[in-house]
């Protein structure tokens, strides 16, 4: 399994969603789940972003599946980078 950052803004829909059904976001997370994408953290942020996510998939195609479902609902705006472990990182440059 490799590891995903996702990070994402609100839309103005996505907000008003959010203030009505603060958990819709848990909810969010379970249909993750059953596409193939596990939320490891998930933290709310300051900045430029609202949310910033930990993820695990079996391969890129599963985060690009999961990232277009969620785009597709027009509730928030992702970004999305590959995580490589630093160890595996280090062990590349040797």
């Amino acid at each position: 399994m490799s590891k995903y950052i996702i990070v994402s803004r609100l839309t103005d829909d996505g907000a008003k969603t959010l203030k009505k059904n603060p958990d819709r976001i848990k909810e969010v997370n379970q249909e993750l789940e059953e596409i193939g994408v596990k939320v490891l953290e998930q933290f709310f942020i300051l900045g430029e972003f609202d949310f910033l996510n930990i993820v695990e998939a079996d391969n890129e195609t599963a985060i690009s599946r999961a990232v277009v479902e969620l785009a597709s609902r027009g509730s928030i705006r992702t970004e999305t980078f590959t995580a490589v472990p630093i160890d595996e990182f280090i062990g590349s440059l040797e």
